[in-house]
């Protein structure tokens, strides 16, 4: 079953017909959803999103480009949410080093702690690392977590290396399908197949074919097609093993009734 491991579908920008991108992608062979939140603001929606949908769940966190509208309340609100047991991963969470503005200094006192609250609760972390893979490195080098996601993985094949001898699975999307991402596209061929995951990052990160335009779940089947031209095999067996992969790296996804509204 495909698994979509990162779709921000509580956006505004699904507002207007949330229903039917579901069901579109339904209709496309994803069975299974996982809605990251990026603020306390959004820990309602994402929540209440998961909850109303047996094919979804979700994780809570405070995205590094948020922080700088976070308080330290938002920190112990975050552990009290967890502590009600729903979410299944602490996400999306990191540090961005791409932002011209980005406040690093708080990036760190929030992605640091917001590990800590993850070791806690036994939660895997779904990261935001972009421009940032070093660093984040460091952090999971101390502050031990059970695994999670690598979400939009764009760094070096020793990078990668590094997040998969940590217990991390690499989120692939979008990105591996322009011609002209050869590094991305590369490690999407060669990598060990169980440490890749599927995901969108709906709406954001659109295609090569969308044009544009806002980027849906159902793009995910397309994904796996790619990966499979890129990797030599069935796309069945793609599917087959980046949904076992999503599995492995977020145990709470097994809570889900796959393929169902």
């Amino acid at each position: 079953m495909l698994i979509d491991t990162h779709s921000h579908l509580d956006a505004a920008e699904f507002d207007g017909d949330r229903e039917a991108v579901l069901e579109a992608a339904r209709a496309a062979g994803v069975g299974g959803f996982l809605v990251p939140a990026v603020c306390a603001d959004n820990f309602d929606a994402v929540a209440a999103l998961s909850a109303s949908r047996a094919s979804c769940c979700h994780a809570l966190g405070i995205h590094p480009l948020y922080v700088q509208r976070a308080q330290e309340s938002d920190l112990e609100l975050l552990r009290a949410r967890l502590a009600g047991g729903a979410a299944v991963a602490v996400g999306e969470i990191g540090l961005d080093g791409f932002v011209a503005d980005g406040d690093m200094p708080l990036q760190r006192r929030y992605f640091e702690a917001q590990l800590k609250i993850a070791r806690d609760f036994e939660l895997p972390v779904v990261l935001h690392i972009r421009r940032a893979q070093d660093e984040i490195l460091k952090y999971l080098r101390r502050i031990a977590v059970p695994g999670g996601i690598a979400h939009a993985f764009n760094g070096s094949r020793q990078q990668a290396e590094a997040f998969i001898k940590l217990g991390f699975r690499l989120g692939f999307g979008g990105a591996m399908s322009f011609e002209g991402s050869r590094r991305i596209r590369a490690l999407a061929a060669s990598l060990p197949l169980s440490a890749i995951v599927l995901e969108t990052d709906a709406p954001d990160m659109p295609p090569a074919w969308a044009g544009g335009q806002r980027n849906e779940p159902a793009n995910l089947a397309r994904f796996a097609r790619v990966l499979a031209e890129l990797r030599g095999m069935s796309v069945e067996d793609v599917i087959e093993a980046t949904g076992a992969n999503a599995l492995a790296a977020l145990p709470g996804l097994a809570g889900l009734t796959l393929g169902e509204a």
